[in-house]
């Protein structure tokens, strides 16, 4: 386990570099966009993943401050390729913009992620979020051994024990639950972000990257909330794997508050 000093320095700085992203959102709001799409990634499906002139600044402006006052530490980032050092202990996935086909549309679901990792395991997560709990924007936060935060305030869900349905994110929504009613919010990081905050009881990615959920895994584990992947079975998950792996990453992803049992049994198909 890491430091925990230098855990409170680490989300000091993620918490930091969240709300800068969600400044820069915040300003582009209402704007003409410049937008390009990653057709190389599915040319079947061209227009199914777009890139905003914001999700390039932000991502620079993170790594230029993370080059200043953590030189040593490797970032992976969703718009920039670079070679991870093989010698950090500590890694940073960025997602600058998560739910972009949202953002430009004006859709006010998405988030910005940040999450940092410690030998594979995530260990601080800062997500701002254009909506939350609180019905306001700002930035989900916390660390490994501490507790979830928004905006430096301690976050204690609480249940309602008349609420019978609760809610789920499914990467597809699913008719006649009795269980669970589902949602697609179109933006990975905030599902988990809201997993982590109680507003869904779980949470079903099929193949997300490592910056989607990097953040939001380490929100959900400070919660209280187990996760599991499915590289071949579904199991516990325990972390990310070796630095030259974190960045092909791609498993399947259940997280939530639910026993483990019935998340396996539910979402687990």
């Amino acid at each position: 386990m890491a430091d925990q000093q230098d855990l409170a320095e680490i989300e000091r700085i993620a918490v930091e570099l969240a709300n800068v992203a969600g400044a820069e959102i915040t300003l582009a709001l209402g704007r003409i966009l410049d937008v390009r799409y990653k057709e190389e990634l599915d040319p079947d499906q061209p227009y199914r993943d777009p890139v905003s002139e914001v999700d390039d600044r932000v991502e620079k402006l993170i790594r230029a401050r993370l080059a200043e006052i953590f030189p040593s530490h490797g970032i992976i980032g969703e718009e920039m390729d670079e070679e991870l050092p093989q010698d950090s202990d500590f890694v940073w996935a960025i997602d600058p913009v998560d739910g972009t086909a949202n953002f430009v549309n004006g859709f006010p679901l998405f988030s910005a992620s940040i999450g940092v990792l410690h030998k594979g395991v995530p260990v601080v997560g800062a997500l701002w979020c254009a909506t939350s709990h609180a019905l306001r924007p700002g930035v989900y936060h916390g660390r490994q051994g501490g507790r979830l935060m928004f905006e430096n305030v301690a976050v204690e869900p609480r249940r309602n024990p008349l609420v019978r349905r609760r809610l789920v994110g499914m990467p597809q929504p699913v008719q006649g639950w009795g269980l669970w009613e589902t949602r697609k919010t179109g933006s990975a990081a905030i599902e988990c972000a809201f997993v982590a905050a109680g507003l869904l009881e779980a949470a079903r990615f099929n193949t997300p990257n490592i910056w989607d959920v990097a953040g939001g895994i380490a929100l959900a584990q400070i919660a209280g909330a187990r996760v599991f992947t499915r590289p071949e079975d579904w199991t516990e998950f325990t972390g990310f794997g070796a630095p030259a792996q974190l960045a092909r990453w791609k498993q399947p992803l259940i997280l939530g508050h639910a026993e483990p049992a019935l998340l396996l049994e539910h979402l687990g198909q």
